[in-house]
């Protein structure tokens, strides 16, 4: 079954041709420059958010971005201010933060999701869905929790990135909104008891890799990650969830 599955998945995406990229800009809520890549299919619908996970940048989303296209959304990649490179992607984001002296922590980076929520919603004005990966993947639970303009959340590898001065574990009582949440064998029985008290909500997607141990992060959805596969499967029968809500 999974076979016959990922033979249409792996179907579709190649069918629709890809859609161009274009870099923008806009301030995160302190004023800060943020670069992004804007890839739009059609002007009508709604938008994917996708965030990069620690030394990383919108690179991380190259190849994820014109896949994700194809299931009929648009996608942002944004550089977050905490970041370096990815797929020879330079983090403009970060580079401008250190510049101009602004804090660039993994928390700081909430400002920069928070504006790009903002961006994203008032093209079309239609709610979003958040894509993360590894810290931004806790960003985007905690943030898209109570923005009423996030309509789901996709966390890959959440953790407990912020010390005492974030903890999902008692941020989190209850969820909102659908949530995807997916990780390694080995970080899954962590994001477990991290979330433990939203991961029975009927609300709540985990998807744990059938061909283990899995990859951390979107790299989970990489073309050179084997499992990737089993990842595009659970997204797709996912976004087939939300189309009703």
């Amino acid at each position: 079954m999974l076979k016959s599955f990922s033979f249409i998945l792996i179907a579709s995406l190649i069918l629709v041709p890809a859609a161009q990229k274009k870099k923008i800009t806009f301030l995160s809520r302190d004023s800060l420059e943020i670069t992004a890549d804007l890839y739009m299919a059609k002007e009508d619908l709604p938008y994917l958010i996708l965030f990069h996970q620690e030394g990383s940048s919108r690179g991380e989303y190259n190849e994820t971005a014109q896949k994700l296209l194809k299931f009929n959304f648009n996608c942002l990649a944004v550089d977050l201010r905490s970041g370096n490179n990815s797929n020879y992607v330079r983090n403009e984001t970060a580079r401008k933060a250190m510049q101009t002296f602004k804090p660039s922590m993994f928390l700081d980076a909430g400002n920069d999701i928070e504006a790009a929520i903002d961006y994203a919603y008032n093209l079309n004005n239609q709610n979003v869905i958040l894509i993360g990966s590894s810290f931004s993947a806790s960003l985007c639970m905690v943030i898209g929790n109570r923005n009423p303009h996030v309509k789901a959340v996709i966390a890959f590898s959440p953790g407990e990135f912020f010390g005492d001065d974030l903890r999902l574990e008692e941020e989190l009582d209850t969820f909102r909104i659908p949530l995807f949440i997916t990780g390694t064998e080995t970080e899954l029985p962590y994001i477990d008891q991290m979330l433990n008290k939203i991961s029975k909500q009927d609300n709540v997607t985990y998807y744990r890799p059938v061909t283990l141990p899995g990859q951390h992060g979107s790299m989970a959805l990489w073309e050179n990650n084997p499992t990737k596969d089993e990842y595009w499967l659970a997204l797709l029968m996912f976004f087939n969830s939300l189309k009703n809500i």
